[in-house]
């Protein structure tokens, strides 16, 4: 299974920057102020091509009333789904009594804690961080998250441990990449929703037997649970999950377990089978699970469940609303179903085989280097400080999902809305479907940048000689 770390400490310590900067998006707010984040929140994180999932969490403070109790259960809810628990303290502010409370949570968890000091840009490091060695937490590490200083210090003593224990090795990356390519080993599907919208149902359908244990009750399956199966001479492995629910409902303590263990679920997939309930639509939880599903890469099919109980009215205003909610996932297929009495199933099985298929093609540098002069040609790039870019070629760089790497000057500074086009036209020209595609652009260094810097001194001081000179 895929690591997980989580982010703790008092309010507006930086836990979302820090949180931004090891996943590479903005996914988490920042401003400002404490208290902004008040659930937790999830993200990937890759360090050195090992991977490990992050958690975002609320601050704890010392506030026995309001929404501060909400936000102290979130985040000893985080501690106890970690493997790895980074305690953020604020080099500024330093040593408060809310970092005391918080160690003795952390202390009652016995899990691997790193003493992180953040915010030590601009001040001494060495005084800053002095104060938070009588909380006898073992080595402390200053980082800057806004610039990113110390981050990889600090990674480097998080991941090590891990490696050393087999819980994450390259090893078992470069076999796993070798597991997604291959034509020959099954597929891992995993099928994940909200709670009570069928997945159960949907996966004794499909194995034709009592296999998951279903209930007219959210929450019956509690734990992610492996199926292997052989379908029309083809090996999978299904993927059973609990539903995710909104974080207000999620009460039990059994059951906070299961959102993380959703989440490894999906990383360990080649497939995603969404399964959506036609009579309640698809809700924000359903997004934020999109959401993550993308960015993990992974192949999605969506599969519309309970779709025998509606009206042909209903089922019109239902696909309208899809059609609005789900317009951002244009490479998914969509299917109406019946779980209950197993409508639509062989079509699902369809649009798996070619999201894999799909995700895993092979494609040749000259055939992308060729489509995509074709897409330059069509559609030329915008001017970029007066000067049109020049894409010269593009190659292969991965797979699930597809990965083109596109070389050439100033590409890096093209728009988003061109890289879109160039998305979609890789899409229509290589008839890829059921998985995103990701565009890289890389352009060569200049190696006049310093030389130009040092001649623009030379005729500076030049000047300023002559000047001197001419004026005694």
């Amino acid at each position: 299974m895929i690591p997980v770390v989580a982010l703790v400490g008092h309010p507006n310590v930086g836990k979302s920057t820090l949180f931004n900067r090891l996943t590479h998006t903005r996914d988490a707010l920042v401003a400002n102020f404490p208290g902004l984040t008040r659930d937790r929140k999830y993200g990937h994180a890759k360090w050195q091509g090992y991977k490990f999932i992050v958690i975002d969490t609320a601050g704890i403070s010392g506030a026995k009333e309001g929404v501060a109790i909400h936000m102290t259960k979130q985040s000893l809810i985080a501690m106890e789904e970690a493997d790895v628990i980074l305690f953020i303290v604020d080099g500024r502010i330093g040593l408060i009594p809310d970092d005391q409370n918080i160690v003795m949570h952390l202390r009652k968890r016995q899990k691997p804690t790193f003493v992180v000091v953040n915010k030590i840009d601009g001040i001494d490091t060495i005084k800053a961080i002095g104060d938070f060695y009588s909380l006898n937490m073992g080595n402390i590490f200053p980082i800057a998250a806004l610039h990113g200083r110390g981050i990889n210090i600090l990674l480097k003593a998080v991941i090590l441990p891990l490696v050393q224990k087999n819980l994450l090795t390259k090893d078992m990356i470069l076999a796993k990449r070798e597991h997604i390519y291959s034509p020959l080993l099954p597929i891992k599907l995993a099928i994940v929703g909200s709670p009570n919208v069928g997945k159960s149902t949907l996966i004794n359908r499909i194995i034709g037997e009592e296999r998951v244990v279903v209930f007219n009750i959210p929450g019956t399956t509690r734990d992610s649970i492996y199926i292997p199966m052989i379908r029309a001479e083809r090996e999978y492995v299904l993927i059973d999950t609990a539903g995710l629910r909104k974080r207000s409902k999620v009460t039990e303590t059994v059951e906070k377990f299961s959102v993380i263990k959703t989440l490894q679920a999906i990383e360990d997939s080649h497939v995603v089978l969404l399964v959506i309930d036609a009579c309640k639509g698809i809700s924000d939880q359903e997004l934020s699970l999109l959401s993550f599903i993308i960015n993990s890469g992974r192949a999605l099919v969506i599969a519309v469940n309970k779709w025998d109980g509606l009206s042909i009215d209903l089922r019109n205003q239902v696909k309208d609303t899809l059609d609005q909610r789900l317009s951002f996932i244009d490479f998914a297929r969509v299917h109406f179903i019946s779980a209950l009495y197993g409508n639509n199933i062989d079509n699902i099985f369809n649009s798996v085989n070619e999201a894999y298929r799909c995700s895993t093609k092979r494609i040749s540098t000259a055939q992308l280097t060729r489509i995509m002069r074709i897409a330059v040609n069509e559609h030329q790039p915008p001017l970029v400080r007066g000067h049109r870019v020049k894409p010269k070629y593009a190659h292969p760089g991965g797979y699930n999902p597809p990965i083109v790497v596109i070389h050439g000057n100033q590409v890096t500074d093209l728009p988003s809305s061109y890289k879109r086009y160039l998305i979609n036209y890789f899409r229509r020209s290589l008839k890829i479907m059921g998985t995103p595609i990701r565009i890289q652009f890389n352009e060569p260094a200049n190696p006049f940048v310093d030389s130009r810097h040092q001649l623009g001194q030379k005729k500076l001081n030049h000047h300023l000689i002559s000047n001197l000179k001419s004026n005694p």
